[in-house]
């Protein structure tokens, strides 16, 4: 057999391995609750600090700006 028959089996043979082992599970997009984000309470007094310094009691006081949109694709029309 020539090299290129070779080749093509072994691509072949390595497409089947991996369509047989793939696990196609459709991920849920992600929850604003699945983040770990802390929190503080009311009257906590908060830190100013200038320059950079490490803080043992740090605290979040916002945190991002959280919205889902559908992702639109008009694929590759030119």
């Amino acid at each position: 057999m020539p090299m290129f028959a070779w080749a093509l089996i072994a691509m072949v043979a390595s497409y089947a391995i991996q369509s047989l082992t793939i696990k196609s599970q459709v991920q849920k997009p992600a929850a604003l609750e699945d983040f770990d984000v802390p929190q503080i309470d009311e009257g906590t007094p908060q830190a100013v600090v200038f320059g950079d310094v490490w803080l043992e009691g740090w605290q979040v006081l916002w945190f991002g700006n959280y919205r889902t949109t559908k992702v639109k694709s008009k694929g590759d029309k030119k």
